[in-house]
């Protein structure tokens, strides 16, 4: 998620940021956080009693649901919009089926999947076009399930630097406050689950993280280095992150509903 309900903007800065991410597909791929297990597990849970779980990664970006699903052992097929994404998914990932297509307009057949997961996309999505193409390619008691990595802005060090960074990170706060399915007759009441984890990171990491940002990739050249620069400072300034490595406190928040 990037942080993208923090503030209003209109329909076109919403196009803008969702196709943005193409030009850092690289960067994307090697900074942003990939999803612990549990999480994944649980987002499909209600399908677990499958002999083989056929599952779509729905906008999946560079593969980072992708690799998780797989090693759980599922049949894992990618969809993803953006051609620079979908060529880093497939460099990382040469064994999983790829296609080009979006939530609007999925390239399957009709009940093709037990599960369809959506990581850190479901809010860039027309839903009343996306649902009922996910409803369709689900079977009957099939689930969807949507994943988002969060920074811990309960810690404080976090906190500041999401202040400093103009809100360009997510916020596990806001996401509680905001995320949830839409209601819709194909699917039941969704269920909501954290996942606590942490991730490894320096400064340099971690400022080319928050430049993976849609909210700072569409900012002009000199906006971007300044922006990225005061969080370089900020982190250098802190002792929780000012010597080598250090953990970012992170929650997986997950939404799923069952195909009614």
């Amino acid at each position: 998620m990037d942080n993208d309900s923090e503030r209003p903007y209109d329909q076109t800065e919403h196009a803008r940021r969702a196709g943005s991410f193409g030009s850092h597909a690289e960067a994307y791929a090697e900074y942003r956080p990939s999803y612990p297990e549990t999480a994944v597990r649980w987002a499909l849970e209600p399908v677990a009693g499958e002999d083989v779980v056929r599952v779509l990664d729905l906008a999946a970006g560079t593969g980072k649901l992708t690799e998780v699903v797989a090693r759980l052992d599922a049949d894992v097929v990618a969809v993803e919009p953006d051609p620079e994404m979908l060529a880093e998914l497939r460099r990382q990932l040469p064994d999983v089926p790829a296609h080009l297509g979006s939530a609007e307009e999925i390239p399957a057949p009709d009940g093709s999947f037990d599960a369809v997961v959506v990581g850190q996309a479901f809010h860039w999505f027309d839903v009343d076009r996306a649902l009922p193409e996910i409803a369709r390619v689900l079977r009957p008691g099939g689930v969807v399930a949507a994943l988002w990595n969060l920074e811990d802005d309960a810690v404080s060090w976090i906190a500041g630097l999401k202040e400093v960074s103009e809100s360009s990170l997510p916020s596990a706060r806001k996401w509680r406050d905001e995320h949830g399915f839409p209601d819709h007759p194909a699917f039941s009441d969704s269920e909501v689950a954290e996942f606590q984890h942490r991730q490894r990171r320096t400064t340099d990491s971690m400022v080319a993280l928050v430049g993976t940002h849609s909210q700072v990739i569409v900012k002009d050249e000199v906006d971007r280095a300044q922006l990225l620069a005061r969080i370089r400072g900020y982190l250098r300034a802190r002792t929780e992150t000012a010597s080598g490595e250090f953990d970012v406190p992170m929650i997986t928040g997950v939404l799923r509903a069952v195909r009614v």
